[in-house]
């Protein structure tokens, strides 16, 4: 199964383009890769609103916060699959409707179902990225290996 799986429109677009290789860099561990997708002063909230994540709800902001981001959430899944089963990319974003399954280390899988926003600037670097998801119930879906 490829890491993700798109059954969405596909137009091609900036802000659709911009998501697609921020899923595909993050489940492929490619840090390097999924940072440069950054403008300098962008910000990443995942989830909106103050969270396990982001007690404070302020978002992940510039270069730092959004290397800091990676290190402490995405490099700590060992496997990730996307399932995007709706697109909506109009002006400079795309909300996308998406369900991620995530492998923990120790083999514990979550499902996560969410919207997630991207937002690029005119040379097609993200400056915002906003997921919309409630972690009560993700961590509902928390299974043992």
């Amino acid at each position: 199964m490829d890491a993700v799986t798109w059954e969405a429109p596909d137009g091609d677009h900036p802000a659709r383009r911009a998501a697609r290789a921020s899923m595909a860099a993050a489940a492929a561990g490619r840090k390097q890769e999924w940072l440069a997708l950054f403008g300098p002063d962008a910000v990443i909230e995942d989830p909106v609103g103050p969270s396990m994540l982001d007690p404070e709800g302020k978002g992940h902001r510039g270069p730092d916060g959004i290397e800091r981001f990676w290190d402490e959430n995405i490099a700590r899944v060992r496997k990730f699959h996307f399932r995007v089963s709706d697109s909506f990319a109009n002006g400079p974003a795309c909300a996308n409707v998406v369900t991620i399954t995530t492998t923990l280390d120790g083999g514990s899988t979550m499902t996560i179902d969410c919207l997630t926003v991207f937002t690029v600037d005119d040379g097609g670097l993200i400056t915002s990225f906003r997921a919309h998801w409630e972690p009560d119930r993700a961590m509902a879906t928390l299974t043992s290996p």
